[in-house]
C-alpha cells in the first residue's frame, strides 16, 4: 500500500550535480515546464530521481532566485515574520522575492538566532531575556556556537560553497509589543500552471 518510489534507486546519480545535468533540467523546464516531476528525468534524459531534480530547480537553478547575502531590511522583516509565524518557513518565504523557505531557515538558525540571544533576546518568544541568568544565556550562545561548526564543517563536504561570515544587524524592533506587518498572503497555483 502507499505510494510507489519516485525512482528506481538503482540507476540513479546521487551526490553533486554537474554542469551537463544542470544544463539538461534547465532546457527541459524552459520547453515542456515543470510538469511531472516524477517523469521529468526520463523525459529530459536524466539519471535522477524525481525529487531530487525538483528540489535542484528550485532551490538553486530557478531564474527568480535571489542569491548573495540577506539585506538588513530582509534580517528585519525575517525577525518579524517570525515573531508572528514562528517556524513557518514558506509563509516567511512568501513574503522575501527569490529567497526559499529552506534558505531562510538555515539564515534564521546559523545567524539571526545567535544575534537575538547575543542581545538578549529570545529568539523563540521574542521577549527580553532581561529576567533569565547571563549563565544560561552564555550556554544558549556555546550550543549555536557548537550547532554552528558542525554545520560549517558538513557544507565544507558539499559541492557548493556555504559562507559562514557574521555581520551586524542592528534591529530596530521594541519586541516587548508585536510586530505590526500587513501580511496580505494569498494562495495561487504553481508557477507552470500560471
Amino acid at each position: 500500500m502507499g505510494r510507489s518510489p519516485c525512482c528506481e534507486k538503482e540507476h540513479t546519480n546521487k551526490g553533486a550535480w554537474t554542469k551537463e545535468e544542470d544544463e539538461r533540467l534547465i532546457n527541459h523546464i524552459k520547453l515542456h515546464g515543470e510538469g511531472c516531476w516524477r517523469s521529468l528525468p526520463k523525459a529530459a534524459g536524466l539519471f535522477r530521481c524525481g525529487k531530487s531534480c525538483r528540489l535542484r530547480w528550485i532551490n538553486y537553478l530557478r531564474p527568480d532566485l535571489k542569491r548573495g547575502n540577506f539585506s538588513q531590511e530582509e534580517d528585519e522583516l525575517i525577525i518579524n515574520l517570525h515573531g508572528l509565524l514562528g517556524n513557518k518557513w514558506s509563509l516567511i518565504a512568501g513574503r522575501l522575492a527569490g529567497r526559499t523557505d529552506n534558505e531562510i531557515k538555515n539564515y534564521w538558525n546559523t545567524h539571526i538566532k545567535r544575534k537575538l540571544i547575543s542581545r538578549g533576546i529570545d529568539p523563540q518568544t521574542h521577549r527580553h531575556l532581561n529576567n533569565q541568568n547571563p549563565n544560561i544565556v552564555a550556554m544558549q550562545l556555546q550550543t549555536l556556537d557548537h550547532g554552528f561548526k558542525e554545520e560549517e564543517h558538513n557544507y565544507s563536504n558539499c559541492s557548493t560553497t556555504a559562507t559562514a561570515t557574521a555581520t551586524a544587524v542592528t534591529v530596530t524592533q521594541d519586541f516587548s509589543h508585536p510586530p505590526q506587518i500587513n501580511l496580505e498572503l494569498s494562495i495561487r497555483p504553481p508557477h507552470h500552471l500560471m
